[in-house]
């Protein structure tokens, strides 16, 4: 007779990430940032000179290189990461849409914006395959930045039972100080901030159609169509539109003032919805969560 092998006692295993707090979410992003960071040093050293130094967006060699290749990496590694820790079905599974009327606002207005730069930009000053790469770049970044921030931080943050303020605030604060990084780019200091000021607001509004929508992919719908349409009208990265004349420039310049604005009275006004915050974090997984539902 064969005797069975005792061996030993059963003990449950839980990864790193199965008791989210405010720390690992900032761990993530901070750990995302300093890779995104290595892959395009890794890749300058490489392709170095297919980047036009002068003017990034020049050709079409330089637009992939430069900005298209590191953010699809980064955007590919998230995507393995998120599934690695089991957060793929929560970032990016359906949940029940909760809000109030008002926090429509904010999305339009980003939605106002888009349209605007769009209408203001002259497209016979781009080639097809720069309009390609440029909007091929818009689609990554939003994936990344959407599923790393309202994706990957925002479910650690509900896991770890915050209230839905403190969960809008924080992952917005963190999308926001992403853009800290510019500096190493040699950005001016007055024009990083402001776009901190800039990307903490359309954050917020981010959070907001998430939470309005139901999904993450209404946020990274409306990202990727923000930045490309945003670098076409402004013929740079991270430039401003504000210098260009005509109706349309107005518009989207006073939508993205009004924006900012409304996302800091917004922070006041956002509260809880006990159906909605019970299905986030059912959805969420996160035993801490769980147990203070």
């Amino acid at each position: 007779m064969v005797q069975p092998v005792d061996d030993g006692p059963v003990t449950s295993r839980t990864g790193f990430f199965d008791r989210p707090t405010p720390g690992k979410a900032v761990l993530v992003i901070v750990g995302y940032l300093a890779y995104y960071l290595l892959v395009g040093l890794a890749i300058g050293a490489v392709f170095g000179d297919e980047v036009d130094q002068g003017d990034v967006l020049a050709t079409a060699a330089s637009i992939f290189f430069a900005l298209v290749l590191p953010i699809a990496i980064g955007a590919a590694t998230l995507l393995g990461f998120a599934a690695a820790i089991g957060r793929l079905r929560p970032v990016f599974g359906r949940r029940t849409a909760w809000g109030r009327p008002w926090m429509w606002i904010g999305p339009a207005l980003a939605l106002i914006a888009v349209v605007g730069h769009a209408a203001a930009t002259d497209w016979s000053d781009w080639r097809p395959e720069q309009l390609l790469l440029i909007a091929l770049l818009g689609v990554c970044v939003g994936l990344a930045e959407e599923l790393a921030t309202r994706g990957l931080a925002v479910e650690l943050l509900r896991g770890a039972g915050r209230s839905e303020r403190f969960v809008m605030v924080v992952s917005s604060l963190l999308f926001a100080l992403m853009h800290l990084t510019n500096m190493l780019s040699g950005m001016k200091v007055g024009t990083v901030l402001i776009t901190v000021v800039y990307t903490f607001g359309f954050g917020v509004c981010m959070y907001l159609v998430m939470r309005l929508t139901g999904t993450i992919w209404a946020a990274i719908a409306l990202h990727a169509v923000t930045d490309p349409t945003t670098i076409l009208a402004s013929g740079g990265i991270d430039e401003a539109v504000a210098h260009h004349t005509g109706g349309w420039s107005v518009l989207s310049s006073a939508a993205t003032i009004l924006m900012v604005v409304f996302s800091f009275v917004a922070v006041f006004l956002v509260r809880e919805d006990r159906r909605g915050r019970a299905d986030a974090a059912g959805l969420s997984g996160g035993g801490a969560a769980a147990g203070r539902r």
